[in-house]
């Protein structure tokens, strides 16, 4: 009879490595059912930093925001909420999936026009050239083969005095995660905040979520300021 002296702790169980292996490719590519019970997994653990980012965009209830790469849902929610009736919101992910839950989640503002979803890459956004007030993207950065070319799409998409929100989990406290050995990248911030000023976007903040060293990341860049012209610089 299994008693509190001799049963394990749940921090002492290894979890097979097929079983992390599996985990870190539905975390990168949602697909599936098992894909929509990560995304539910995922709304109930980062409302909390979503909702950070969301409040980190300052944005005015009419502004046109989006969430790339929006997994569970979760930011959409918030972001619709942030907009108001007056606002739009455009959502966009590469799991088809994901795409396809937040089609039956949102149908009445999909219908009311208050939100566009999108099946598409980071790397190759489907929005215009400066027709974005606010983005955010939380732990999206991880699956990016090409840095640049996404924090290129950025810039491309945001207006002038409009803000990104980047999130990360802590690197050090990252690379003590079992999944990141299949198929993360672990960035320090300070590489993905040098990407994205070679894009022409300029960090403006770095705030902190949580507390001690382990806190999540919330990187806010904005497009630079055009360099003043020689008949203003004269005036």
């Amino acid at each position: 009879m299994e008693t509190s002296q001799n049963r394990k702790p749940l921090g002492s169980l290894k979890t097979p490595a097929p079983v992390i292996k599996a985990l870190a490719a539905q975390l990168g590519h949602p697909s599936g059912w098992r894909g929509r019970l990560v995304g539910r997994m995922l709304n109930r653990r980062n409302r909390g930093i979503i909702r950070a980012a969301v409040n980190a965009l300052e944005a005015a209830p009419d502004a046109r925001l989006a969430d790339i790469g929006f997994g569970g849902g979760v930011g959409i929610q918030l972001l619709l909420e942030r907009v108001g009736p007056d606002g739009h919101v455009d959502a966009v992910d590469q799991s088809e999936t994901m795409v396809d839950a937040a089609h039956r989640r949102f149908r009445d503002d999909l219908t009311a026009g208050r939100l566009s979803l999108f099946e598409a890459s980071m790397e190759r956004l489907p929005q215009a050239d400066a027709s974005l007030d606010g983005v955010i993207t939380l732990n999206t950065f991880y699956f990016l083969p090409d840095l640049g070319r996404a924090a290129a799409e950025f810039a491309r998409v945001l207006r002038p005095g409009g803000r990104l929100v980047v999130g990360v989990f802590d690197p050090a406290a990252m690379q003590r995660m079992p999944v990141v050995e299949h198929g993360f990248r672990v960035r320090p911030t300070e590489e993905i905040t040098a990407a994205l000023e070679s894009a022409g976007l300029i960090q403006t903040r770095h705030l902190r979520v949580g507390h001690g060293p382990d806190a999540y990341h919330l990187l806010l860049v904005s497009p630079a300021l055009p360099p003043a012209s020689e008949s203003t610089e004269a005036a």
